[in-house]
């Protein structure tokens, strides 16, 4: 799956990533557990780094729990609605350099669309 440049601002912002931040109180298993907050503070700093932060471009949001936890941590990019997992910080800014700077989808990070919670 591949997109070419961003599309043009319908809304306020051209695409949004979400990163799931949500801890579970009960010992389940949460993105909270596996970095999830170094992933969304990095990626945020990135954004605004590659100057694409702003109107009619790029909103790093923090979410509660997506319902992915198996796949976690997790984040998704709108309005493509591309869901990726995330090791690192070095697939943080490969999803930012690739998909959220140039349209392109970073095939090796997708999230299989079977896992769920």
């Amino acid at each position: 799956m591949s997109t070419s440049s961003p599309p043009a601002p319908s809304g306020y912002y051209a695409r949004h990533i979400f990163f799931c931040l949500n801890e579970r109180k009960n010992g389940e298993d949460s993105c909270s557990q596996h970095n999830a907050q170094a992933g969304f503070d990095h990626c945020k700093m990135r954004v605004k780094k590659e100057g694409l932060a702003g109107q009619g471009q790029v909103r790093v949001n923090k979410a509660g729990c997506l319902d992915r936890c198996a796949g976690g941590p997790v984040a998704v990019v709108y309005p493509e609605a591309v869901w990726y997992s995330f090791v690192d910080m070095e697939d943080i800014d490969e999803i930012v350099d690739s998909h959220l700077k140039n349209g392109q989808v970073v095939e090796r990070l997708l999230l299989p669309p079977s896992v769920g919670r």
